[in-house]
């Protein structure tokens, strides 16, 4: 799995990509269609148009990092909305869509925000 531990946010394209795009296409596009910073300490995430492939762009200190994701069934549960470009989400639902489901999960256990012990 990817260390997210660094990360500080998540963004979706809103659109299908181009798979046979790598580091260089991939990075044009944060920069030029999300008007972002590649180099900023988030992950980039894109799906194809079937919903079986992903791709996720990160950059690391001084290189870039590229993770591959090609499912041999069924889909991730992403619904492009080409109304917007990108989309930020919370590492927690980047991993429910790695995992095939969707972004709302009902019967996920929700997260504590009171911190007392005694």
């Amino acid at each position: 799995m990817i260390d997210t531990a660094l990360i500080d946010q998540v963004f979706v394209a809103c659109f299908p990509c181009d798979m046979r795009k790598s580091i260089n296409g991939l990075s044009a596009l944060v920069q030029l269609t999300f008007d972002m910073d590649p180099f900023a300490n988030h992950l980039y995430v894109f799906f194809n148009r079937k919903g079986d492939k992903a791709k996720i762009l990160r950059w690391s200190n001084n290189g870039w990092w590229l993770y591959y994701r090609k499912l041999s069934q069924g889909t991730f549960k992403w619904v492009f909305n080409e109304s917007q470009t990108v989309k930020g989400i919370s590492e927690r639902q980047l991993r429910w869509l790695l995992d095939g489901l969707s972004l709302e999960q009902p019967q996920a256990h929700r997260a504590v925000s009171k911190r007392l012990i005694i």
